[in-house]
């Protein structure tokens, strides 16, 4: 048995060598990556409508594991809840082990859910872009392979949407990476939350090498990239508030 990213697979001696080379050298880059990859990006031009009465809305995204994605927007003011789970399959396969094997149609995905009078739609897709994972990288995020760790964003509503699609398309004319963003928009998808030891995993594991390596640089960067939207204190899922 191998470590590979996240997951344990039975290898023969010589994919043993050879994943524990590529493992390391992409660990190294992932880490790279998420300690120095962050940047300063223009925010949406286009935003969602204000409604003034709405005092919460949920996003769903999926930014590779969902452990570094759900530890982001934890720390991020205006976030009420942040839950990991699968997205883009059915139910009936929205279980770890199966979704693990890429073949599901889900992703890891995060649902947020947010106060809008506190954080827009189009900051969440900011940050979502610049701190919480690397939108050019195709059906992977660092050491993970697979499109279970595709970027993907999850629209609930057409003028989620239409933020998104904007988002994207006025990124790319801008040249704020240094390739095209693969992250696709995938509709009328539903979310099925993860398994309870997946939940708050950063918070309860912050030693946790793979947390070290790939996700704590994510929350640094949150922190001076967004310093305004920053919270010390991370919003758990065992605590959070009801939605709505």
């Amino acid at each position: 048995m191998i470590f590979d990213g996240k997951h344990y697979r039975r290898l023969g001696p010589w994919a043993v060598l050879t994943v524990l080379v590529t493992s390391g050298l992409m660990t190294l880059n992932a880490s790279l990556s998420s300690a120095d990859g962050a940047r300063p990006i223009p925010a949406p031009a286009q935003d969602e409508s204000s409604n003034p009465g709405a005092t919460s809305e949920i996003a769903v995204l999926a930014g590779g594991c969902f452990w570094g994605v759900q530890g982001v927007f934890q720390h991020v003011e205006g976030v009420a809840n942040a839950v990991s789970g699968y997205a883009g399959g059915d139910s009936r396969a929205a279980h770890y082990d199966l979704v693990s094997t890429g073949t599901t149609g889900h992703a890891e995905s995060v649902e947020i859910t947010f106060d809008p009078r506190r954080i827009s739609y189009g900051r969440i897709l900011q940050i979502f872009f610049s701190v919480a994972h690397d939108p050019t990288e195709l059906n992977r995020q660092g050491p993970d392979v697979g499109t279970q760790y595709r970027s993907a964003i999850f629209p609930m509503s057409r003028e989620q949407q239409r933020v998104a699609e904007a988002y994207i398309a006025q990124l790319n004319q801008a040249h704020a990476f240094g390739q095209s963003i693969v992250t696709t928009i995938e509709t009328g998808k539903a979310f099925f939350p993860a398994e309870d030891h997946h939940q708050d995993f950063m918070a309860r594991n912050p030693h946790h090498r793979y947390i070290v390596v790939n996700d704590l640089p994510k929350v640094k960067n949150l922190q001076r990239l967004f310093p305004a939207l920053y919270r010390t204190e991370p919003v758990l899922v065992s605590s959070a508030p009801p939605a709505g």
